[in-house]
This record gives C-alpha cells, sequence and structure tokens, in this order.
C-alpha cells in the first residue's frame, strides 16, 4: 500500500470524532481503526492491477489440489458467526425491539418464510418508528428525499415495513476484503451471509473482517524476527519490537546492512510503518 493510502487512512481516523481528541484509552481503537481503513483502501486499489478473482461459484467449486497450490485467501465463510440471529418479516416492532436487545446488536436480517433475505432492520429503522409513536404528525417540511421515505416507513408496524431494502449482503466464498469494501462502502456493521440462493447462511461484523484483514502485533513481529534471522548472521544485533502496527528496529549493524533490512520489514503485510533506530557501525 502507498504511504498516500496510509496517510489518507490515518487521516480519516483522526476525524471520525470531531470536536475532540482522542484519549489515551482510545488509541488502540484510532489506530485499529486506521488500519482497517488502509486495508480496505488496499483492497479497493488492488481491484484493478489484481488477476481476476474466480467467481463464487468457481470459488465454492475450486478443486484442492489447484487450492494448495496457491496461497490461503481468508473468505467469508471463515470468520462468519453461524446461525445467525434473524427476524420473520410479520413480527412485531416490540418484539423486534426486544431481539435486538436481548442478542445485543445493532441490525438483523428479516427473512422470509424460505429463509431469504428480504431486508435488514436496525435501531435506526425502530428510532424513526419511535419517533413517529411520540409524534405522529411531523411539523416542518420533511426534507430530502431519504428521510421522507424514512418518515413514511417509519408509520409501518411490522419488521417487513420498517426494514431497509434491498438488503446489502454478501456470499460465503467471497474474499474478506471485496467483503469489507462492501461494507465500508455502505457503511454497514453487520453483513448478511447467504447462499447462491439468497437464503440467511450467517452473518459477518466489521470486526470480524478487521480481525481477518490485519494481524496482530505478535504476528508482525514473528514475521520480522524471522526476516531479521534471514538477513544477519546474529539476529541478536538488532531487536525487534511492534505495536499497533509500527515496527521499531533498534541495536547496532554495518551501514550498508541497514537499507537491506528495513525494505523487506517494510513490505511485510499490515505494517503501518517501520522506525529505525539502528546505529551504523
Amino acid at each position: 500500500m502507498s504511504d498516500f493510502e496510509h496517510r489518507s487512512a490515518e487521516k480519516q481516523a483522526r476525524h471520525t470524532m470531531p470536536g475532540r481528541p482522542w484519549t489515551p484509552e482510545e488509541e488502540p481503537r484510532q489506530a485499529a481503526l486506521g488500519r482497517y481503513l488502509a486495508a480496505v483502501a488496499g483492497a479497493a486499489s488492488a481491484r484493478g492491477t489484481e488477476a481476476p478473482e474466480p467467481t463464487v461459484e468457481e470459488a465454492k467449486s475450486e478443486p484442492p489440489a489447484r487450492a494448495s497450490r496457491t496461497p490461503a485467501v481468508p473468505r467469508v465463510r471463515d470468520v462468519m458467526h453461524v446461525p445467525a440471529v434473524s427476524v420473520p418479516g410479520d413480527m412485531p416492532f416490540l418484539d423486534v425491539a426486544r431481539t435486538l436487545a436481548r442478542e445485543q446488536v445493532n441490525a438483523v436480517p428479516v427473512v422470509d418464510a424460505e429463509d431469504h433475505v428480504i431486508g435488514v432492520v436496525s435501531e435506526s429503522d425502530l428510532l424513526a418508528k419511535a419517533a413517529v409513536m411520540a409524534e405522529p404528525h411531523r411539523h416542518g417540511p420533511v426534507g430530502r428525499l431519504w428521510q421522507h421515505r424514512l418518515y413514511e416507513k417509519s408509520h409501518g408496524d411490522t419488521a417487513a415495513t420498517l426494514m431497509t431494502f434491498p438488503p446489502v449482503t454478501v456470499h460465503p466464498a467471497e474474499r474478506v476484503s471485496e467483503a469489507a469494501w462492501t461494507a465500508a462502502h455502505a457503511r454497514l456493521k453487520r453483513l448478511p451471509v447467504t447462499d447462491l440462493r439468497g437464503r440467511l447462511v450467517g452473518v459477518v461484523s466489521r470486526q470480524d473482517l478487521l480481525r481477518a484483514l490485519i494481524r496482530d502485533d505478535a504476528e508482525i513481529q514473528a514475521e520480522a524476527e524471522s526476516l531479521v534471522g534471514q538477513y544477519l548472521v546474529d539476529p541478536r544485533a538488532v531487536e525487534v519490537t511492534v505495536k499497533n502496527g509500527v515496527v521499531t528496529l533498534t541495536g547496532r549493524l554495518e551501514e550498508n546492512l541497514i537499507p537491506e533490512l528495513l525494505a523487506p520489514v517494510r513490505d511485510i503485510d499490515d505494517v503501518v510503518e517501520v522506525v529505525d533506530s539502528i546505529v551504523a557501525v
């Protein structure tokens, strides 16, 4: 990923909470958000340069021999939650609200009698409904078209009449990076996972996608230490530490070896930055 993409992602992360700075307790969340946005940006930019991905049907039918010859690509099926909580279209408004509270989620898929996903009902939909119940006759102009639709929809009494449709869904065989792009583009925290017939088979959250896209610091450190071992006769000459994706290299090394070591470390997946604290000798 380019430096520009990293800077753009970090800028977006800094502006997610306007009006006050991030507290020390929130800084890990800021770093994780920045790395997530960077990964999504990388997935988007790679679309035009990568070889075409297999279609959903091809990915499902891909033979084991072919899969064993290529690096494992994380798929939605590897990170999705099964079974997925859903509600029927005829479920009353109050029961939908109780379901969201009981399951501690902010949205659930709405399904028909054959488990096809027909929409998604969220806290925002229920909040609009509650507002209409409190004040049935809204004062003043409705405003933009989407506000008008939300206002009209909020007069419904069941999941099917309150839900947002058509639903944004992903398939189990999709790449995690593509699902992350879908979630980011649609501004959704949870995505229903459906089979080729549109039936609900699971659900994947933005946090699930983040964990799959971004390796933790321990994994990055292990790979960086392995690289150090490959490039140096005495790996103990350089110490590797990693925090929030930032790799710091400290120690003493011959000057001509330093750039040869830094370059491959910077190329490690999910490395945000490399801090060169190596003293040239």
